[in-house]
């Protein structure tokens, strides 16, 4: 159906002198936030929100063409509005810009949306080719829609274990009692429309890559023509007396989130190691259980990833929340009666009295069913792949938490990091190969968590820091931290210092190096905040 004129609407947003080159600005049109960039010379509109939680992107970071969210690091082109990092799923919205007599004018179509889906193709018939993907995490989807956006046509099947759709299982220990409904990635008719086939419940037993097919635990069989393992990890079960009782809890999936929550209300909870799992859910339950204890064998949480001094910091919100530390300490046993859970007994001998006990303590790559393939995997079962997602057998990739990859801003140091946002783009990198689109894996780390509704972001690979330099203040609860390694810094940590950790990101993926020299210096104006 033709577009009216009326369905547009046009105004001047602001003077050309206004905005100078490499600048941009939120405006609005018929009430429509959008955002100006000046680039090069030439106007662009998009739209002002990051398609992934809603950041304002006036708040981020713009390099070039580049949009960067403050809060998790989704670049958008603001050309095009194309997503290019993740996470998230979605472009941003486009409109038209016409400068006259120095005046900026923008146009929006009222029924433009503030979110834009790429065009894709779907499944056609008489195409004879299956990629199988292995996994219902973001790795997967975004693998599936990256070969539909760049007209793919044959067989798509996504194969998962859980019972739900896609999820974002990121808001799981966040929110425990959340709906799945508002936490489903794509929706049943979505994936259908785009020829998306998902099948639920359904576990993989073995692969046999000379023959193409994948064995399930149901006895049935799929042939395929490339396949994406992207099963991700598992928690990592407890190995004490009594660890077998019911309402011990690994956090795992969407049913697990909802009885952990139905168990842990009003009731006393004992949560198992620091990991950023267990301390979510230490946060979320702190004020909905009758109490709250964290078990930890380090001095502090966080202590070899974050630091000691955001561990400590980490430590005192949650006591503040009367959640209690248990640290250099470890589980002897847990006792119950009627395989219900009643104590936690310490190694130090002291008792937590508890009515569920929740399970953080790591995570294990899912590849025991690639036992007697061909594929290889490293000393802790991780697939190794190349800088394509390819393994060592030309129609298998790998991605996501279950990959082990070549990490192009430590020199390709192989790597095995669970993120959400480095799956995203490993399921892309593994589409665009798989179609012969040769591209190789850019993307720099990015993280948050998120305790008592503050978030703590992070970029970078920080293993092996030697030293931290602060700006800011820990205590106060305002800071930005650079993990130096030798005479450079290799990650960076901010709470409430946005967009400090994206500025850092950007940098880290144009290739540059940011000295000790500069994060010790007084002047952060190389970091361009303001």
């Amino acid at each position: 159906m033709a577009q009216t004129e009326c369905d547009e609407v046009t105004e001047v947003v602001c003077l050309e002198s206004e905005l100078q080159d490499g600048q941009m600005k939120e405006v609005e049109v018929d009430h429509q936030k959008m955002l100006l960039v000046h680039n090069e010379g030439q106007f662009s509109a998009v739209g002002a929100l990051c398609t992934h939680y809603g950041a304002p992107l006036i708040k981020g970071v713009l390099m070039g063409n580049k949009v960067r969210c403050p809060w998790h690091g989704a670049c958008f082109n603001t050309k095009t509005g194309d997503i290019e990092e993740f996470p998230g799923l979605d472009s941003l919205p486009t409109y038209k810009v016409k400068v006259e007599n120095g005046k900026v004018h923008v146009t929006r179509n009222k029924k433009t949306l503030t979110k834009r889906v790429k065009e894709m193709s779907c499944r056609v018939p008489g195409v004879c080719h299956t990629i199988l993907l292995i996994g219902g995490g973001p790795a997967s989807l975004q693998c599936a829609e990256t070969l539909r956006q760049n007209d793919y046509q044959g067989r798509i099947i996504m194969v998962t274990k859980d019972e739900q759709l896609p999820l974002d299982k990121t808001k799981l220990s966040k929110a425990m009692n959340i709906e799945s409904e508002k936490i489903l990635l794509r929706s049943s008719d979505f994936l259908k429309q785009h020829g998306i086939e998902v099948w639920t419940e359904k576990e993989v037993v073995s692969i046999d890559t000379e023959e193409h097919t994948v064995s399930f635990h149901d006895g049935t069989t799929q042939h395929y023509n490339q396949l994406l393992i992207a099963t991700g990890a598992r928690a990592r079960r407890m190995q004490c007396p009594g660890s077998e009782m019911e309402n011990v809890k690994l956090l795992q999936c969407y049913k697990d989130a909802a009885e952990i929550y139905q168990m842990s209300v009003g009731n006393r909870v004992v949560i198992i190691g620091t990991s950023f799992i267990g301390m979510e859910a230490a946060a979320f339950l702190s004020d909905k259980a009758a109490s709250v204890a964290v078990v930890g064998k380090s001095d502090v949480p966080y202590q070899f990833s974050l630091g000691p001094d955001i561990g400590k910091m980490t430590m005192q919100m949650l006591e503040e929340k009367y959640v209690r530390f248990y640290m250099n300490n470890g589980v002897a046993e847990i006792q119950g009666e009627n395989r219900k859970v009643k104590q936690v007994i310490l190694q130090n001998g002291e008792v937590l009295p508890a009515d569920v006990v929740i399970v953080g303590i790591g995570v294990i790559p899912n590849s025991d069913f690639l036992k007697g393939s061909m594929v290889e995997v490293d000393s802790r079962n991780a697939i190794i792949v190349d800088k394509f997602m390819r393994t060592n057998n030309p129609d298998v990739f790998a991605a996501g938490d279950v990959a082990s990859f070549p990490l192009s801003i430590q020199a390709d140091k192989r790597v095995n990091i669970g993120h959400w946002q480095l799956a995203q783009a490993h399921g892309r990198v593994a589409a665009l190969n798989m179609l012969k689109k040769q591209t190789k894996l850019h993307s720099v780390p990015y993280f948050w968590t998120v305790l008592l509704g503050k978030s703590i972001r992070y970029t970078g690979y920080g293993e092996g820091y030697t030293d931290i330099v602060f700006k800011g203040s820990v205590d106060k609860r305002k800071f930005l931290a650079f993990y130096i390694k030798g005479d450079e810094v290799i990650a960076a940590a901010s709470l409430n210092f946005d967009p400090a950790v994206s500025r850092v990101a950007e940098i880290m993926a144009t290739g540059e190096n940011i000295t000790k020299l500069e994060a010790e210096s007084e002047d952060l104006g190389w970091l361009q905040l303001t």
